[in-house]
């Protein structure tokens, strides 16, 4: 699964890319409004103190229009998948560029991911992270080509090694996922082999051996 900025998630089976709520977006103009308003009241008074509270909820109407959005689609991915790929995105690197800081924040990665694991590790399964040097959307996902440079601004390109066309989002999405199957069947060691935790024997109680001591003797 790739995150992106115009689309919160695009998945490798092929499904439309998941938009994500941008609140902070649709809620700006009135944001704005109110925060004007509340810099034109008198410190103290009882009219700030109600401009005060009326941007507290404005903004409790953000937070949970993108933790309800967070929360539906987590749920539905950690039911539907048992291993799941994502990047490890460097967000405090992206916010620095001021063309997409909003945009980035508006998203709100680090949530999504926080949700996204520890669901799948009640439900069983697992997350795997993939390496920030990983280039998911610079490789070919059919050859393993490597292009040098992929501007943001490039969302769809051509390989120059097999001729493939590739969205970018959706191959990103694709060589997350045999990233993440990789290292899955690296970790259970073998495909199809399973992954088992071997249990430790539990120590009997002191009692136990006391007793059984005292008997022998």
């Amino acid at each position: 699964m790739d995150l992106g900025v115009s689309a919160l998630a695009t998945l490798s089976t092929g499904e439309p890319p998941i938009p994500g709520p941008k609140p902070h977006k649709a809620l700006l103009g009135r944001l704005r409004r109110v925060s004007r308003s509340l810099s034109r009241k008198v410190k103290g008074s009882a009219n700030r103190r109600k401009a005060k509270a009326k941007l507290a909820r404005l903004h409790a109407r953000i937070t949970n229009i993108r933790s309800d959005a967070h929360y539906q689609l987590t749920t539905d991915l950690t039911r539907r998948f048992h291993t799941i790929g994502i990047e490890d995105l460097n967000v405090r690197g992206m916010v620095k560029n001021r063309r997409l800081a909003r945009s980035i924040a508006n998203m709100g990665f680090f949530e999504f991911r926080r949700q996204l694991e520890y669901k799948a590790e009640m439900r069983g399964g697992h997350v795997v992270v993939a390496d920030r040097l990983f280039a998911s959307s610079k490789t070919c996902s059919d050859c393993g080509h490597r292009i040098e440079a992929l501007p943001f601004s490039v969302r769809h390109w051509t390989c120059p090694g097999c001729g493939a066309k590739h969205d970018r989002d959706a191959n990103a999405a694709v060589n997350l996922r045999n990233y993440a199957v990789s290292s899955t069947v690296s970790a259970c060691g073998g495909e199809g082999a399973g992954c088992r935790c071997k249990t430790a024997a539990k120590p009997p109680p002191v009692k136990q051996e006391a007793s059984s001591k005292f008997s022998q003797k």
